[in-house]
């Protein structure tokens, strides 16, 4: 016997912008406006290789290594597992208030 699900909800998706839902007065905005991280292009870009799969863009990777020496997070792991509860919360309370 076959049966429908009768909601599609799994099958939506919904963009979501999280640069709105960052207070005008955080600390990352902050940051943002006080550094410009372009200098790490020149410093690394020696470290890249012309071709093959594109890669991380390295200014991400500082920003993320920087937050967390800022937040005091001990390990990647640790700053992967606070984005992802972060991004998490953030797209819970916009999915609840849409």
């Amino acid at each position: 016997m076959m049966t429908k699900n009768p909601s599609n909800e799994r099958e939506q998706l919904e963009m979501l912008t999280i640069d709105p839902l960052v207070p005008n007065n955080h600390l990352v905005r902050k940051l943002e406006a006080a550094i410009d991280f372009s200098f790490i292009y020149p410093l690394v870009e020696q470290l890249y290789l012309p071709n093959g799969r594109p890669s991380t863009d390295p200014v991400v990777l500082f920003k993320m290594t920087f937050i967390q020496y800022v937040f005091g997070i001990q390990s990647m792991q640790a700053m992967l597992t606070f984005a992802a509860m972060n991004l998490k919360k953030l797209a819970n309370w916009t999915w609840q208030t849409a």
